[in-house]
């Protein structure tokens, strides 16, 4: 329970420094080369910040202190308010991954075979683009690395390798 009451004050610092900034998430991807919904997870705790990335997120925002930099850059508690669900754009999302769940899991396995979409080796960003009817929509992108599932042959089983070597 610590952690996640630490996660959530470090996370209100570092929403209070992008607000002040002024800068949306798209602007500091942009800056910094990265999906704004990963700057948003960073924001969130939800993703580490690489090394790589911390020059251009500093020359992003010079105001984000060292130690919440430091603090970006640990391992994250990857968690969610189970309460999240009743917000009503979070609550559409899942309605929709729902309703279309069925028949995009058989087009995955019709084009790729027996598998899933990874959410580790995993892409998203959220657009904005006028429709035909020029009102404006929200392209929700997911971009995961298929990962077929495997055949288990126990053969293949390293615990049993290993306990048949000893």
């Amino acid at each position: 329970m610590a952690e996640q009451s630490e996660k959530i004050s470090i996370a209100a610092e570092l929403q209070a420094v992008k607000h002040k900034s002024g800068k949306t998430y798209g602007q500091i991807a942009e800056e910094t080369g990265l999906t704004n919904v990963y700057v948003a997870q960073l924001f969130k705790r939800q993703a580490q910040l690489k090394p790589d990335t911390v020059p251009k997120l500093r020359a992003s925002l010079p105001e984000l202190p060292e130690e919440l930099i430091q603090e970006m850059m640990r391992p994250p508690l990857r968690s969610y308010d189970p309460n999240l669900i009743q917000d009503p754009t979070v609550y559409r999302l899942n309605e929709a991954v729902m309703h279309f769940g069925e028949s995009i899991k058989e087009i995955i396995n019709e084009e790729f075979g027996d598998g899933i979409m990874s959410a580790i080796d995993f892409y998203c960003s959220v657009d904005k683009i006028k429709g035909v009817d020029g009102k404006e929509r929200v392209v929700v992108t997911f971009d995961g690395k298929y990962l077929p599932h495997s055949e288990q042959k126990s053969e293949h089983m390293m615990s049993r390798l290993r306990l048949q070597g000893n």
